[in-house]
């Protein structure tokens, strides 16, 4: 099977468009037209899950964490170790990150699971950038040609549909100046014209070949075109969950659930303590609860605001756990690579389902770097 061929599944999986802006997620190292029949799972790609994966004989590494997150100028054993020795072992490796995150039935709807949240919203829901709106004006002899010419070039797509657009009549005004040769009236005297509005959606990549090729089919010496970058909120991806649970329950309860699921024996709770320092809030029911994997104790704001009473994280920073626990909420942090190691079955079944003859294992080397002593 092809490196290619497995990417394209991940990307199905989770598409690299809801990654966070800056975040390195993708084939990162290797050859996408090499052949692998064995793909090793893990979080963080060590030298431990490298003679892992040789002595498995997987060629390709889907990997949580980038290998590579910030740009390196020089790929040597000092600077960047690991990447180095994924390439000279010729090792593709590919990251999820943040785009699995955002996912639909990613990392946060696996946690999300785990808690039993009904109803639920991404705490900050995704936002791209991946398509524009081109808007030119031409006279209606042109408009049938300009479209055919737009579409060709990659406009007018909407889903399954093609060849999508809007047009409207309106009333052009120009003067061309001297030595200009317009293709209504003549240059130095002020015009108007007939002309049709012709509205377009085309992926951003292929805005400048659209425009390209209107202006190639246009009559007019230098039309007058538009380009609106647009918004797009995918339904129900972004970062974190937030709901309600079928049923109220105690903070010990979710603690008890989340140890359960997890096999962690340990938590990192931070919560409001009454007089003597016992807990205020072990025993009190709450109904609406939020979760959001890796480094997100930031977003405890957003759960609060959206009243979350309990919410599940990563990590969070000491000041950020003093805010929430004073603001009345129970904090539960599972650290760091926990709270994201949850998705792998996941990752693995996805894959198993797109290739059934792929052979995908879980890394047995990949650890958390911290350990409870």
């Amino acid at each position: 099977m092809k490196v290619l061929q497995i990417v394209r599944a991940l990307e199905s999986l989770a598409p690299p468009s809801l990654a966070a802006d800056g975040d390195n997620v993708g084939l990162l190292v290797g050859d996408p037209t090499a052949d692998t029949g064995k793909v090793l799972l893990c979080v963080d790609v060590t030298e431990a899950v490298l003679r892992e994966a040789a002595a498995a004989k997987a060629r390709m590494i889907v990997a949580y964490h980038p290998v590579i997150f910030k740009p390196i100028a020089r790929l040597t054993a000092d600077e960047a170790s690991v990447a180095y020795q994924a390439a000279r072992r010729g090792v593709a490796v590919y990251s999820l990150h943040t785009a699995l995150d955002a996912a639909i039935g990613g990392t946060n709807d696996i946690l999300a699971d785990l808690l039993g949240i009904e109803n639920r919203r991404p705490l900050v829901p995704s936002r791209r950038l991946r398509q524009c709106k081109i808007v030119v004006f031409v006279p209606s002899d042109d408009l049938s040609r300009v479209a055919e010419a737009a579409f060709a070039a990659g406009a007018g797509r909407s889903g399954n549909y093609f060849d999508c657009a809007f047009f409207c009549h309106g009333i052009g005004a120009f003067c061309g100046a001297e030595g200009t040769r317009p293709a209504v009236g003549q240059a130095g005297r002020h015009e108007v014209a007939e002309e049709m509005r012709l509205e377009m959606i085309a992926p951003r990549a292929k805005a400048a070949a659209v425009c390209s090729a209107i202006r190639n089919a246009h009559s007019y010496e230098q039309p007058a075109i538009d380009v609106y970058p647009l918004d797009d909120h995918p339904e129900g991806c972004g970062l974190g969950r937030i709901g309600t649970l079928p049923r109220a329950a105690s903070v010990t309860t979710l603690l008890s659930r989340i140890k359960k699921a997890t096999g962690l024996k340990h938590l990192l709770v931070a919560r409001t303590r009454g007089r003597g320092g016992s807990s205020a809030k072990g025993t009190q029911p709450v109904r609406t609860v939020a979760c959001c994997a890796g480094s997100c104790g930031s977003l405890f704001r957003s759960a609060l605001a959206a009243g979350a009473a309990f919410y599940l994280t990563g990590e969070m920073r000491h000041h950020d756990a003093l805010a929430a626990a004073g603001a009345g909420m129970t904090v539960a942090c599972l650290g760091h690579s926990h709270s994201e190691r949850v998705v792998l079955n996941r990752v693995r079944d996805g894959l198993t389902q797109a290739a059934p003859k792929l052979n995908v294992i879980l890394s047995k080397r990949d650890k958390d770097p911290f350990e409870i002593v």
